[in-house]
């Protein structure tokens, strides 16, 4: 019986949680919904663990709390994702969400944000750099991870510095528009972990690139 009230409270989250894919037209469940499923399923885990004898009611206990938490965090992220896809629009920035850590990444084109060999933004793109530190600073619970990547042209040793001194760039302009430098992590990746064929200029060009992780928030905010 209260394995199936707990398996009813995980389906309940997962119902409440459906919504409509607005690039694709199609039903799925919400981020949030599928962190609240698995916070009830955890929590009530726990809570039969550490329920002496009082493990069925432990477990429905811990059910609940934790799908609150997991749903929490989970309704958190989706409305940044939400807000920094409209803010990104048309800039020829991607805004990606990853399933196995939960962070939204940006992806920033090499060809928009520096010219060839330098480390410094182009004017034009900091316009877009100002507004995400304005979403950044508005959700401010989260550790961001700014990495710099690099093509195969060249030594690994210089592309290696090229890659860090990027990512420091767009950090510190973010930390400059308000986002607390306690927050900000700038890692430089050099040649390595290309995402296209570096034997072709589209390739490389693809490869040229600085990725900012939002990392989901370890507890729910505002809620300690």
């Amino acid at each position: 019986m209260r394995a199936l009230v707990v398996t009813t409270l995980v389906a309940g989250l997962a119902l409440s949680g459906c919504t409509t894919n607005p690039y694709t037209g199609q039903s799925q469940v919400s981020k949030g919904a599928i962190g609240g499923g698995a916070g009830a399923l955890l929590g009530a885990a726990i809570g039969a663990a550490t329920g002496g004898g009082h493990k069925g009611k432990a477990a429905l206990i811990g059910a609940a709390a934790g799908g609150l938490l997991g749903g929490g965090v989970g309704v958190y992220m989706d409305a940044q994702e939400k807000k920094l896809r409209e803010q990104m629009q048309g800039t020829g920035v991607a805004v990606e969400r990853n399933q196995q850590t939960g962070a939204v990444d940006l992806i920033m084109p090499g060809a928009i944000t520096f010219a060839t060999a330098r480390s410094d933004i182009n004017p034009s793109f900091s316009g877009t750099l100002s507004q995400l530190a304005q979403t950044l600073s508005s959700y401010n619970q989260q550790t961001i991870t700014v990495r710099g990547y690099t093509d195969n042209v060249g030594n690994a040793s210089y592309n290696q510095q090229l890659s860090q001194e990027r990512a420091n760039s767009v950090a510190n302009y973010l930390i400059r528009q308000g986002v607390a430098a306690s927050r900000v992590q700038a890692v430089g990746y050099g040649m390595n972990n290309p995402v296209a064929d570096n034997s072709s200029e589209a390739g490389r060009s693809q490869n040229r690139r600085v990725e900012i992780s939002v990392n989901p928030p370890a507890t729910v905010p505002g809620q300690g």
